[in-house]
């Protein structure tokens, strides 16, 4: 407040000499510069051009206007003011450090650091270079040397918060926890007011399981700035992690009515477990892409190559590891026809090396590792390459890196597998998808083309191991005697609805239990207290620990029927459960993501196991459940289509997608935009080329 009353009343002064003298520059530009300082960046660069007018030769007026251009992210003009400057000093620090700034927030980062390079090299001793300079680094992948720049900083201002804040999200990146609390500690010591070290101290805790922390540091954050960019989805999806439902449906409603209005006020992620609508999807998507990956345009355009037969398709992800999606798909990079696809993979992620990666390399033409290098980087060696489709296999999951695609960094850019939506942005060109998840009046909610698989959009692998282990039902804390209904999803996926929906079931079916997936002790210890004040037993909810793969899937034959949940279903769990012969009851509803479970159904032949509402889905599990010898039936006509039914075709489903990319690839070829492709339902001979054809 001291520093507020001293700028209010320098303020004043400069009003009274401007009463006296309208023609005062300085004044002008002193004035303005305090708005800027007070937090109104517009009326300060009114007042700074007016200063400019009367003498234009002040080179720390056009500066300073430059850093209120750079608070209200009109870049392109801030730039155009640190030019002016440096036209009349060309040894002006500062007009280097805001260009820096400038030049970042148009996320043309390597000029960034050199201009912020000068302005260092001029003025050694300015600790905020060296802190933006970081910041830069940052958005480069390059944590290390942030880390560095963030010490330089901090030797120069030893109760710099902000260096203490980005320092410690560079050291979480690299994945050092604990120095990243310790930086975080320090940072909110210093400035118990800086939001963004609450937020992003909040994700690390997320990510290390402490969800009641990482709760806390959102509410922090959403109470210092409550229009903060984004936080209100995650703090709602963390609630959802540890089932804690206190006023849940209201503020889902409340977060809705923000985001139709067009706030930013969710990543798209969190939104994918919630009661909103595609459309609703959609826009969260837009906003999240524009406002944290525009268009980038610092590559040239890519010229169109002489056609080849053998289609170059580069597969972009950090989960090249024992992940779930790796799970899905590692058949699918084997399987691919060699005579028509080279597949070449681009992994980003950090994750130690372990069997499904040495898998996964070794299905792959060619695997190379981009960690450490920066969007524009990884997208100019993908040009280099000479690819033709590129696929990104994150969306907007954890480690996505959608920077690499707004760089271009094929001709042909698809979203597959990672993220169940939209990535609502015109340098995706198309959705791989099929007419269940995406029936085809609801394109309108999708940014891209859609293309239609015959069977399922959702690959699986044929060759993935159950073992042999014979699970006991007491070593799984499971009753000797009753149905087991088991539900694997994680914990974010469970509603109240559907919550509900399971108890009425174990309400109405005697002795039976419902085996979940303990995520984590605060869920659990929350759903039994929920079960309680329903009327259900605590002790009928039963929590299952995480375990190797293969001793996962076999513990499946423990349980009589899956329970799936709404609105967001089983994705891979639900291939889990499918693969080790326990059949899948879910209820298809209006997003992508929850209609995945519906799609897997009807691709192994069992669409009497998709309800169309809650009360089916509820009525079915209790007939199921009361009914032993109708069970017993679904379980063996699953056993019988496993092998059978496309679900689990990986070689038919790579004739597929590649009829896919052929098409793609034709349209590109013959310069027609990408449009809508539906791919047929026999899939063509291995030795003949594309097959799929596009729809209106």
């Amino acid at each position: 407040m001291h520093q507020q009353g001293r700028l209010a009343e320098a303020a004043r002064v400069y009003q009274q000499v401007l009463q006296r003298q309208p023609g005062h520059a300085d004044a002008w530009h002193l004035l303005g510069l305090i708005a800027v300082q007070t937090g109104r960046p517009e009326q300060g660069v009114d007042l700074m051009a007016r200063s400019i007018a009367l003498d234009p030769n002040v080179v720390v007026a056009h500066s300073n206007r430059a850093k209120g251009l750079n608070d209200l992210a009109r870049y392109e003009e801030a730039i155009a003011s640190c030019d002016a400057a440096l036209s009349i000093a060309p040894d002006h620090a500062p007009a280097y450090l805001n260009r820096g700034n400038a030049l970042d927030g148009l996320k043309r980062y390597e000029a960034a650091l050199d201009s912020y390079d000068k302005a260092i090299a001029l003025a050694p001793a300015v600790a905020a270079a060296h802190n933006d300079r970081a910041n830069t680094l940052q958005s480069l992948h390059r944590y290390q040397d942030a880390v560095a720049g963030y010490d330089a900083a901090l030797s120069l201002r030893s109760d710099y918060a902000e260096a203490y804040a980005g320092r410690a999200l560079a050291l979480q990146r690299l994945g050092r926890h604990a120095g990243a609390l310790a930086s975080y500690a320090k940072a909110v010591a210093l400035n118990p007011r800086l939001a963004e070290a609450y937020n992003n101290r909040g994700n690390l805790l997320a990510e290390m399981k402490r969800y009641d922390e990482a709760i806390t540091d959102y509410a922090t954050a959403i109470a210092i700035r409550p229009d903060y960019e984004f936080v209100l989805g995650t703090w709602l999806h963390t609630k959802m992690k540890i089932c804690d439902w206190f006023d849940i449906d209201a503020e889902i409603v409340a977060l809705a009515r923000r985001l139709d209005a067009g706030e930013r006020v969710s990543p798209p992620f969190p939104l994918v477990g919630m009661p909103v609508s595609p459309q609703q999807q959609r826009k969260a998507a837009a906003i999240w892409s524009a406002s944290m990956f525009p268009p980038n345009h610092s590559l040239p355009p890519i010229a169109l190559r002489p056609r080849r037969s053998r289609l170059r398709v580069g597969y972009f992800s950090s989960d090249f590891y024992n992940h779930a999606t790796a799970w899905l798909i590692a058949g699918l990079f084997e399987q691919h026809d060699r005579s028509r696809i080279e597949s070449i993979a681009f992994s980003f992620g950090t994750a130690p090396g372990d069997e499904m990666a040495d898998r996964l390399a070794a299905g792959f033409d060619r695997f190379i590792d981009v960690h450490g290098r920066s969007d524009l980087e990884v997208a100019s060696l993908a040009r280099s390459l000479e690819i033709d489709i590129a696929i990104d296999l994150k969306g907007f999951t954890t480690e996505s890196r959608t920077g690499i695609f707004a760089a271009r960094a094929a001709p042909i850019q698809v979203n597959y597998l990672g993220f169940p939506g939209t990535m609502g942005s015109d340098y995706f060109d198309y959705l791989i998808a099929d007419r269940i998840v995406v029936p085809p009046e609801a394109r309108s909610c999708y940014s891209e083309k859609i293309v239609h698989l015959p069977d399922s959009y959702q690959v699986n692998d044929s060759k993935r191991v159950i073992a042999d282990r014979v699970f006991e039902r007491a070593e799984c804390g499971l009753p000797p005697e009753g149905v087991v209904y088991c539900c694997f999803n994680n914990n974010y996926k469970i509603l109240p609805e559907t919550f509900e929906t399971w108890m009425n079931i174990l309400r109405a079916v005697d002795g039976s239990v419902l085996w979940l997936f303990a995520d984590n002790p605060r869920a659990a210890a929350n759903l039994k207290r929920e079960a309680k004040a329903r009327g259900i037993a605590p002790e009928r909810l039963v929590f299952a620990e995480r375990m190797p793969l293969p001793e996962h899937l076999a513990r499946h034959r423990l349980a009589d029927l899956f329970l799936d949940t709404a609105p967001c279903n089983a994705h891979t769990t639900a291939s889990d459960a499918l693969w080790a012969g326990l059949p899948v009851l879910t209820r298809i509803g209006e997003t992508f993501a929850g209609r995945v479970a519906a799609s897997l159904l009807n691709a192994i032949g069992l669409p009497e196991l998709v309800a169309s509402s809650g009360e089916a889905y509820q009525a079915l599990a209790i007939d199921l459940g009361g009914a032993p010898d109708r069970l017993a039936r679904v379980t063996r006509k699953l056993a019988r289509h496993r092998r059978t039914s496309p679900l689990f075709d990986t070689e038919r489903f790579a004739r597929h997608i590649e009829a896919a990319y052929a098409a793609m690839y034709d349209r590109y070829q013959t310069g027609l935009p990408p449009d809508h492709i539906e791919v047929p339902k026999h899939p063509p001979r291995r030795e003949r080329k594309g097959g799929a054809k596009p729809t209106a």
